[in-house]
């Protein structure tokens, strides 16, 4: 997914939603990372854009909690 398209669809999301959302990456990278343990080469690839889509979340939400006060 390209970034402005991930990044619209971040957008609208609730609090909870990207409380899940983020849940769920950070799920992911912990099985991503067991994967590039056991020796799996595809795994780099994809850490490195899980940790770059958490790190958006983190973003918006910090801006969502900015516009909220």
């Amino acid at each position: 997914m390209k970034r402005r398209e991930e990044l619209d669809k971040y957008r609208d999301f609730s609090a909870e939603e990207l409380k899940g959302e983020t849940a769920r990456l950070k799920e992911s990278l912990f099985r991503l990372k067991f994967k590039l343990a056991l020796g799996e080469v595809d795994a780099v690839k994809r850490i490195r854009e899980e940790k770059k889509s958490l790190a958006r979340l983190h973003t918006l939400k910090k801006q969502q909690d900015s516009q909220a006060e």
